[in-house]
């Protein structure tokens, strides 16, 4: 038997290369590997505040109808979401910009720095690619060095076009100042959680873990100034999603030193990411690995088993972020006809349901949001299968007695019921928080109903990602297809003035607006028959076709 490897790392011979030695080099890579990803990621994000302004103006015409919102706003559930507005009194399209969207905006710049610096770091490391690198002339900090280097010049980048884009828009009360504020906000939010995740991809060797970790520490960040907001408290500046709407970009007395406060907590947190990965090897982690039972658990004997456990932690957390999601906007229920009354514009972008009432129109576009959410988590199970054969895992399991459909199979089963699971757990989160505060439990049945028929369109997704995986696996990203296009034309269809014929591009267009409707059967076995055929197609391919790994 030997000795677990020790993860402090050997010392340096005299005369060793720079410790920053080849970070230029890495940095073009790291640019050349992500010159598609990081356009996207920068345009989205960009378009995320852009829009949104757009749809504000179109939404909320007149003073009145922003005053009317500010009401909304008082609302612990609308305070514990987005925060607490800043000002009140003159409710501009500026301070919506900047009550509304900082919070969950720089929640998005978070979770790109995390994604992107993990990719870089821990995963080249876990895939063994780091070990070739570092045999080269590289020095030990270079592959951090050039991940932040790009990670950091990804945010800025973002922040100013957001900025530039705020600032050209020419409505009421959104200053150049207050938009270059708002943006600058927002990328030093992501800066500091990029200094979050070069400490965690230290502490575990497998970069699922490190995300993990990163994640858990960003969705405390949220929770932490939801809390601190509902009861005006200091716990909401121990959040640095909070320090961006601190500085009150388009406020009267906006102010830029939460800015700094974000940029010193970043570098604190990234030289201590330095440091520690001067006390490991490459590969290791400064936690070791907890040691495995010697005899594997009878759950873990058996394809579906080990599925199971691989998406374990992604079901649990999905569904109880969804289910929470869905509670936040049930809460709101009671207030939501006044508004609806008030605000005509926004009955504009609500469907068209005859004979509806505004509060059923509005549960019927909010669940299906809920739903295409859920489809984000359905493309990420299946596209597991793709990660396995990447990785190489595959091919140990399929060496043994498990075949190749058994083995597919297990993971889409458990992508078939966890997606159902999530949408379901949505709409109860939706429909419990909603018969609570209406003093009804019908809600809470039709609520069910109407998630239970969007699971079907669910359930296209996860065959359109089983069909790419068999057939066409270096296509996989177009699996994502089905979430985004639901996303910018089902749900912002009616805000972005998309004609109707898009819609039928969609499954999600074809479901029908329960509960302003009653189920109907046709959409309903149309979109399992499709379902059921790509994740066939898929299988059969996946069956024919040579594993693949990097």
């Amino acid at each position: 038997m030997t000795n677990a490897t020790a993860t402090r790392p050997q010392a340096e011979v005299s005369g060793a290369r720079h410790p920053l030695a080849g970070t230029w080099t890495m940095t073009r890579l790291i640019l050349r590997r992500d010159r598609i990803r990081l356009p996207i990621w920068i345009g989205a994000l960009t378009l995320l505040t852009v829009g949104s302004l757009q749809s504000f103006r179109d939404t909320y015409p007149t003073a009145e109808d922003r005053a009317t919102v500010a009401q909304l706003a008082d609302l612990p559930a609308m305070v514990g979401m987005v925060g607490r507005n800043y000002q009140p009194a003159d409710y501009n399209f500026g301070i919506m910009v900047g009550h509304q969207m900082t919070v969950m905006t720089a929640l998005v710049f978070g979770l790109m720095s995390i994604l992107l610096l993990v990719r870089h770091t821990r995963a080249e490391e876990e895939a063994g690619r780091a070990e070739l690198v570092r045999s080269s002339v590289v020095g030990r900090h270079s592959t951090l060095a050039a991940a932040l280097i790009v990670i950091v010049g990804a945010n800025i980048a973002t922040g100013v076009l957001t900025a530039l884009g705020l600032a050209s828009s020419g409505l009421e009360g959104v200053t150049t100042d207050g938009s270059f504020l708002y943006g600058l906000s927002l990328a030093a939010a992501g800066i500091v959680f990029a200094g979050v995740t070069a400490i965690t991809v230290q502490i575990t060797e497998y970069g699922r873990g490190a995300a993990g970790m990163a994640l858990a520490v960003l969705g405390g960040a949220y929770a932490l100034r939801a809390a601190g907001d509902i009861g005006e408290n200091f716990l909401r500046w121990l959040s640095p999603l909070f320090w961006g709407q601190a500085s009150r970009p388009f406020a009267e007395d906006q102010r830029w030193w939460p800015l700094l406060l974000a940029v010193l907590v970043a570098a604190v947190l990234i030289g201590a990411g330095f440091r520690l990965s001067t006390m490991r090897d490459v590969g290791a982690g400064l936690r070791p690995p907890k040691m495995g039972a010697p005899v594997a658990t009878p759950a873990l004997t058996s394809p579906i088993g080990l599925a199971l456990r691989l998406h374990r932690a992604s079901v649990i957390a999905w569904t109880a972020g969804l289910a929470v999601f869905g509670l936040t906007y049930g809460m709101l229920i009671n207030g939501v006809e006044d508004m609806l009354e008030q605000l005509s514009a926004l009955g504009d972008v609500l469907p068209d349901i005859p004979g509806a009432s505004l509060v059923d129109s509005w549960v019927a576009m909010l669940i299906t949001f809920l739903s295409i959410v859920a489809s984000v988590q359905a493309v990420m199970a299946v596209n597991r299968l793709r990660s396995e054969e990447n990785s190489g895992r595959a091919e140990p399991v399929l060496a043994t007695g498990v075949s190749r459909q058994r083995w597919m199979g297990s993971h889409l089963t458990v992508a078939y019921v966890s997606s159902a699971i999530v949408v379901m757990a949505a709409g109860f989160g939706l429909g419990g928080a909603g018969a609570l505060a209406l003093g009804d439990w019908d809600f809470l049945v039709r609520m069910l109903g109407a998630a239970a028929a969007h699971i079907p369109a669910v359930w296209v997704a996860v065959g359109l990602a089983a069909a790419l995986f068999g057939l066409a696996p270096r296509l996989q990203g177009l699996a994502w297809f089905i979430p985004i296009y639901g996303i910018l034309v089902v749900y912002m269809g009616a805000i972005l003035g998309f004609p109707d014929w898009m819609y039928d591009y969609s499954p999600f267009g074809h479901i029908p607006d329960m509960p302003a409707v009653g189920f109907e059967w046709t959409p309903t076995l149309a979109l399992l028959a499709i379902a059921a055929a790509l994740t066939a197609a898929g299988v059969a391919g996946f069956k024919r076709r040579d594993l693949e790994s990097k």
